[in-house]
């Protein structure tokens, strides 16, 4: 005997088949019952959020091997258009000092300004610009949960860059002199290569490819981006960081549990996806805390004595994603390097 077991919402029945009958009857159970139906497996934490007891502790769900399990899909959608530093016409306030109306009328004026933008960007089905109709631009109900990402220090804003840091941006520059922007393809950003957004460029909120896949295994942890199609592999098995001559575009990721969160230290950056400015150096330290099912509390904070002389950090929410990461795609479409390149050639030859 099969023994089957078929979970729907407010329900749930087994079904005991001869395995000579079971391919069948299986088939059509699948085929007649709703799509919310499910054959029954291990929990994914990225359901449909719950609204939380203000008393009630989350109880995040454990791996096979033992592991807090905070697999699954991902979303930072509903943070698009938060800003990364607090706005000039809110200084004096801190992150903490909003209250729902106030947050409401940000959300408003950011829904808002989204919906302009995706309008100026995507035009009508009539009067496409070329980036795409409206409904490409995944953000444009985004919820903002927060005023804004920094949350260290205080004032929401990013530290200046020291004299150290100053002099490496000036040495780079000069670097450059006399050359354009577009003389090269190597004189565009790696983005535009569709070779890497770096960490964490890779997971701020864009105007579409907003999605997070999270996928553990004993001694690991993969988290694999929607955009440029990146997947960065964190250790946990405790072995030391690569030799400081080894240098990598996502950075030498390590991982450690700290009761139910996962805290990645990343270090050993390449110097072409310098985040902010930052030295090679840098040490960004990372917190993901379950805070709900398919929820996410998302913590960087960043410290690099050359570039900055005290340590700042950022952080959001990610919630849950009902779809998967689809494939980016970025070689195969993009156009738009050598459009820019020949764009530029016709330009020189035009002298405009």
């Amino acid at each position: 005997m099969l023994s089957i077991t078929i979970l729907h919402e407010d329900c749930a029945m087994t079904l005991r088949l001869r395995r000579s009958s079971a391919r069948p009857v299986l088939l059509f159970v699948l085929v007649s019952l709703p799509a919310t139906v499910a054959v029954a497996q291990r929990p994914t934490p990225n359901a449909a959020p719950v609204k939380e007891s203000s008393t009630a502790r989350y109880v995040v769900p454990r791996t096979p091997w033992g592991d807090p399990d905070i697999q699954g899909v991902y979303t930072n959608r509903d943070e698009y258009g938060t800003p990364f530093e607090r706005p000039q016409d809110l200084a004096g306030r801190t992150i903490g000092d909003f209250n729902e109306a106030e947050m409401a009328a940000l959300r408003k004026q950011r829904l808002d300004q989204a919906a302009r933008q995706a309008r100026s960007i995507g035009g009508t089905q009539d009067e496409d610009t070329g980036a795409g109709p409206s409904h490409w631009y995944e953000h444009l109900n985004a919820t903002n949960a927060q005023p804004w990402f920094v949350v260290e220090p205080a004032d929401g804003l990013v530290p200046p860059t020291n004299a150290e840091g100053q002099r490496r941006a000036a040495a780079r520059q000069a670097a450059r002199k006399g050359r354009g922007p577009s003389d090269s393809w190597t004189d565009r950003s790696l983005t535009d290569r569709c070779i890497t957004r770096g960490a964490p460029g890779s997971m701020i909120p864009g105007v579409y490819g907003a999605a997070y896949d999270i996928t553990q295994a004993p001694g690991v942890v993969v988290i694999r981006t929607e955009m440029i199609h990146e997947a960065r592999v964190i250790l946990l098995d405790g072995r030391p960081a690569l030799p400081a001559g080894i240098r990598q575009l996502m950075g030498d990721a390590r991982g450690r549990w700290d009761g139910d969160t996962l805290v990645v230290t990343t270090t050993g950056f390449d110097g072409r996806v310098a985040y902010r400015g930052s030295g090679d150096r840098l040490t960004m330290t990372e917190r993901f805390t379950p805070i709900g099912p398919g929820r996410l509390r998302w913590e960087v904070r960043f410290e690099d004595p050359s570039t900055w002389d005290r340590p700042w950090a950022f952080a959001m929410p990610l919630g849950p994603e009902a779809t998967p990461v689809f494939e980016y795609a970025c070689h195969e479409g993009n156009y738009g390097l050598a459009n820019i390149l020949s764009a530029a050639r016709a330009s020189e030859r035009t002298g405009r």
